[in-house]
């Protein structure tokens, strides 16, 4: 494409607003909040650490200690890494004596892993 047909392509000259379809657009949005709470549940995927824990937690149930050994990481820094992720409401846990086993916290984590793994290998 040559750079002055990207120019047509990327200027909108305010002729006529489509005023039927920003209508119909808007009415669609979600609120302000909602969108705000989405782009922060973004960001918590933005690390690869925390995506590695949820790949992690895929497989099976599992404490701290297993997780940390598995990701060769800490498990300070993986205790870390999954507050982050319980306060996302991604993992949930339950104790078992002693130990705290940590999961997914639905189907929805994996589906929102099953599709940005799709996407990026298109």
């Amino acid at each position: 494409m040559d750079e002055n047909h990207r120019e047509d392509i990327e200027r909108c000259e305010l002729l006529r607003v489509h005023e039927d379809i920003v209508r119909e657009v808007n009415a669609r949005m979600p609120e302000e909040e909602m969108l705000y709470d989405l782009a922060e549940l973004f960001k918590v995927f933005g690390d690869s650490t925390r995506i590695k824990i949820l790949y992690v937690l895929l497989q099976s149930e599992m404490c701290v200690c297993d997780i940390a050994s598995i990701l060769r990481l800490s498990q300070s820094a993986i205790s870390h890494q999954l507050r982050v992720l319980k306060q996302s409401q991604l993992v949930k846990y339950r104790r078992e004596g002693k130990t705290v086993l940590y999961s997914l916290a639905d189907g929805h984590v994996q589906t929102i892993l099953d599709q940005g793994l799709n996407h990026i290998q298109e």
